[in-house]
């Protein structure tokens, strides 16, 4: 017999009892239906985390002062100011692989406009702030170097902050903000940024030049940074390694001795990154792992289905065999039988998983990222699927005695 003529024998059988063919692959549309619809979720997951924390800069390390101690209570990171200006300087040309430093403090005070005013973050900070964190500008302008030098009163603000004070379609650049009384000229609004991992509205901020900020708005510390430096990794060098370089700069900046905890702190986004993925990933694995483990069970499934069909046929398979069918194509009829199951309910299964997906995504918003290896993947684990637990009952029936098999009843 041709491949072609076994093929379609083998499809003929299945469709005599299309209730008890669809059962069997039921078990393997579930299996690769579910690793398709938790593999694309975790993917869509791995994915939103990668994009959230580009977002934030993932080649970003936050540094800011220790905390302080006082009988025996200590204070969060920050209570005890420790780093200077001039620490930040020399995080800025003394540590290689720095591609640039910024201050960034910020304090929550109340701003008006045009009779409204308005409770926010007030944030001031330097011109390249914005590239680093990746904000973009939605009209007007971010404030320049040169702002930043010679203390402009000038502002950029975010979406929340404008539909607020001047109204959700209106454009408030070049008019007049106040911060505590003191006017500055609006020369920017930021795109939507959205909610941060953490939850807070991105949009509600008030950015000033970090020079006017602690002129007229707070004062600070002197010659301590009231809040964080946000410091940017060049291309190519690993935050890990700047860490470690910067730990060692402030250290010896701040003498401190060997054994002596730090009095500042370092954080690195990316270690962050690294955290949310392998949690997604691991996740992702062990859904993917229940899911196989469904796969199995509708191999079983089919296996069992199989032998069945070999003793309700044995008189068939003994006919065949007197006019002529060799052992090889018994053994090749059914093992193409077990392989159509399984490949028909990887199709199903796909084609469920990527439904099911998609509606969990609209229902629970939920990130969703089909990749097509993975699918190639799942259909051919349902193939090989097919071929496993097919092969037993192929065998079995191409082991028949012919004359045996006639007489069966």
């Amino acid at each position: 017999m041709s491949p072609l003529q076994i093929l379609l024998v083998a499809l003929r059988a299945l469709q005599r009892n299309k209730t008890r063919s669809f059962l069997t692959a039921l078990g393997v549309v579930i299996g690769v239906g579910a690793v398709v619809a938790m593999t694309s979720i975790g993917a869509g997951a791995r994915a939103r985390v990668d994009e959230t924390f580009s977002a934030m800069g993932s080649q970003l390390l936050w540094v800011r002062s220790g905390s302080n101690q006082s009988g025996g209570v200590r204070g969060g990171a920050g209570t005890q100011p420790t780093l200077t200006w001039s620490d930040l300087a020399a995080i800025r040309e003394q540590v290689p692989g720095v591609a640039d430093a910024v201050p960034l403090v910020g304090t929550a005070a109340q701003v008006m406009a045009e009779g409204q005013n308005w409770n926010t973050s007030v944030q001031g900070t330097g011109a390249p702030f914005f590239a680093m964190r990746g904000w973009e500008i939605g009209r007007g302008a971010f404030f320049t170097d040169e702002d930043v030098a010679r203390g402009a009163k000038v502002a950029v603000i975010g979406q929340t902050v404008v539909e607020n004070l001047f109204g959700p379609w209106s454009d408030p650049v070049g008019q007049i903000l106040r911060v505590q009384n003191v006017p500055f000229e609006i020369v920017g609004v930021t795109a939507d940024k959205g909610p941060s991992p953490f939850g807070s509205d991105q949009d509600d901020v008030v950015f000033l030049p970090v020079t006017t900020f602690r002129a007229r708005v707070q004062g600070g510390l002197n010659q301590f940074i009231d809040g964080n430096v946000l410091v940017a990794a060049a291309p190519g060098v690993a935050t890990a390694e700047l860490e470690v370089r910067i730990e060692a700069l402030l250290r010896e900046r701040h003498r401190l001795r060997p054994g002596t905890p730090d009095d500042f702190h370092v954080r690195n986004l990316g270690d962050i990154v690294t955290a949310q993925q392998e949690g997604a990933r691991t996740m992702t694995s062990l859904l993917a792992g229940i899911a196989l483990v469904s796969l199995v069970v509708g191999g079983i499934g089919i296996m069992n289905i199989m032998l069945v069909s070999v003793k309700e046929r044995t008189r068939e398979i003994g006919l065949r065999m007197a006019v002529g069918a060799k052992p090889r194509n018994v053994l090749a009829q059914f093992l193409v039988e077990a392989v159509s199951l399984s490949l028909v309910g990887g199709l199903l299964g796909v084609a469920a998983g990527l439904g099911a997906a998609l509606w969990l995504t609209e229902r629970f918003g939920w990130p969703m990222l089909v990749q097509s290896e993975i699918v190639a993947l799942a259909l051919a684990s349902s193939a090989v699927v097919g071929v496993g637990f097919g092969v037993w009952p192929a065998w079995q029936a191409s082991r028949l005695d012919p004359i045996q098999a006639l007489r069966w009843e």
